[in-house]
């Protein structure tokens, strides 16, 4: 997409006029207080309230740098969010390539100032998302350490709101494997949580039933493993537009490549990988996961992973090790065999943590931290060489995340905000009401929970329902993540705020799903 000057979003800036629509009017409320503040969301951490009104149009408005700012004109990431709001606080406005008729309203100008210029660079799990905006007669100013602050105070403009000072982990998992999920459904994903300031996209990108990430080093792995070879795959061309879009919304693109198990598909296009099963002590003709006792394994890995580390430039990595089925492996009995070299004895467990230590070093040696599953926390003995947990599974998820954290490794919280399976809508007040630091321990522990996520898996989900088995309910973790949780603890103060907030979605043409009886002023159009 082409990026434009910031001055181009003002009619008066750029010479252009809109054609007649003299009713388009926004007025900017600054409300008396959190409670009264509908469709804000997540709430911030600070609000200082007025009672004061401002009104704008698009004739009169104008995005801009500050005079001291670091990022100046032609800062990608500035340049397209400013193009971007634009749009989504004008939505009826449109140009006209006739002549110039300039506004007799002073413009009203939201003045942009950042203190790096990080412009061309990536998200990063340590990019400052804090930023302060202030609203008076005429302007609006918004300061922030990071393009990536500002992005997340276009937004909270946007919707009305006023100041922010928080920033972490705020994942969406989006699973492409049980599902091929189009790019243009991906995108739209991406503009989605950039409304509701997640700042991770977890890319579920492989896993048994397919394999639809094109290698450019084992294009076999996709042309045999993917659903269809050209229609369901994701190209590296794909690959970079998701990075990109991603990129100016202040958003990671974190692949997961998860093994040794849910891996069958992998083993369409590499042979050798995947443990051959063993049934009255000849082959079967089945395979299990992935073969942990063959050098071939890890030669291919270290491939793998090169590229995928060339590819994805995020400083983390997906590494899974979750619900690796044993059996295959015990009937195997050169996978026996190798056990008792190694000393393991019969105790898979260790076997488990000597494949997944080999891919953690493996990755490591790329620069990548390396994210599992809580399971590879469960059976790995030297769990100093671990990084980030993720805890994911049903039951007490506060005495996980403190085991974890106990243990002094870095935690992302998943088990409560498991969205892929149908329900009643009214669901999202128990999402919203989890505290992920309400647990026995230190602050430092608790410093160590780096964030959350909302996993959305594919089994019953593709491009016709995501979006609506996802918005408004996955709202409400963003809010549990992003917002102050002591403002934030009342269902019934939230309820009326989110209404107001799927409102605003479906005026972004995002397919939220109602919460209850009621009506939006823009209903969405295109269903």
């Amino acid at each position: 997409m082409p990026v434009r000057d910031m001055s181009v979003m003002c009619a008066v800036c750029s010479g252009r006029r809109a054609r007649p629509n003299l009713n388009l009017l926004l007025l900017l409320i600054l409300l008396l207080g959190p409670h009264t503040v509908e469709g804000v969301w997540p709430l911030p951490q600070a609000i200082t309230s007025s009672t004061e009104r401002y009104p704008l149009t698009p004739q009169a408005f104008c995005f801009s740098y500050g005079r001291r700012s670091a990022a100046r004109p032609g800062c990608s990431v500035l340049d397209a969010a400013s193009e971007r709001y634009f749009s989504l606080i004008f939505p009826d406005y449109t140009y006209a390539n006739d002549v110039l008729r300039l506004s007799e309203n002073k413009p009203f100008t939201v003045e942009i100032s950042v203190d790096h210029d990080d412009c061309d660079s990536y998200p990063m799990e340590n990019s400052s998302e804090k930023y302060n905006l202030s609203v008076s007669a005429g302007r609006a100013s918004l300061n922030a350490e990071t393009v990536w602050g500002a992005v997340r105070g276009l937004e909270t403009f946007s919707q009305l709101v006023y100041q922010d000072d928080f920033g972490s982990f705020r994942g969406i998992l989006l699973d492409t494997s049980r599902h091929y999920l189009p790019v243009k459904t991906i995108l739209k994903s991406l503009d989605a949580m950039a409304y509701n300031k997640f700042n991770v996209f977890h890319w579920h990108i492989v896993d048994d039933p397919s394999f639809p990430y094109q290698s450019h080093t084992f294009p076999d792995l996709s042309s045999k493993g993917a659903f269809h070879p050209m229609t369901h795959i994701y190209t590296q061309s794909d690959v970079r537009r998701v990075i990109s879009y991603a990129r100016l919304r202040g958003i990671r693109v974190l692949p997961e490549f998860d093994s040794p198990g849910h891996t069958k598909s992998w083993g369409k296009g590499q042979s050798d990988l995947l443990t051959p099963c063993y049934k009255g002590g000849i082959p079967s003709g089945t395979f299990g996961p992935v073969n942990p006792a063959l050098p071939s394994t890890y030669q291919f890995m270290e491939r793998l992973f090169k590229e995928v580390s060339a590819v994805f430039p995020d400083s983390y990595i997906h590494l899974g090790g979750d619900e690796v089925d044993l059996s295959c492996w015990r009937s195997n009995p050169y996978v026996r065999a190798f056990m008792q070299k190694m000393g393991f004895g019969v105790d898979f467990a260790k076997l488990e943590a000597f494949y997944m230590e080999k891919v953690v070093n493996i990755t490591s040696f790329f620069n990548k931290t390396s994210i599992v599953w809580q399971d590879v926390f469960d059976y790995h003995e030297r769990r100093s060489s671990l990084s980030v947990v993720e805890v994911w599974k049903e039951g007490c998820y506060l005495c996980e995340v403190r085991r974890v954290a106990k243990a002094g490794l870095r935690v992302i919280l998943a088990s409560p905000w498991y969205l892929d399976q149908p329900g009643p809508t009214h669901n999202w007040a128990r999402y919203y009401t989890v505290w992920p630091l309400a647990f026995k321990g230190t602050e430092e522990q608790k410093s160590l929970v780096i964030g959350g996520e909302v996993c959305m898996w594919g089994e019953y989900v593709d491009a016709t329902n995501l979006a609506p088995r996802l918005w408004p309910r996955a709202s409400a973790a963003a809010e549990r993540l992003w917002s102050n949780e002591k403002q934030t603890s009342s269902v019934d103060k939230a309820f009326p705020r989110l209404q107001d907030f799927r409102c605003i979605l479906l005026r972004r043409g995002i397919q939220a799903e109602p919460l209850y009886v009621g009506h939006c002023k823009h209903e969405y159009h295109s269903v």
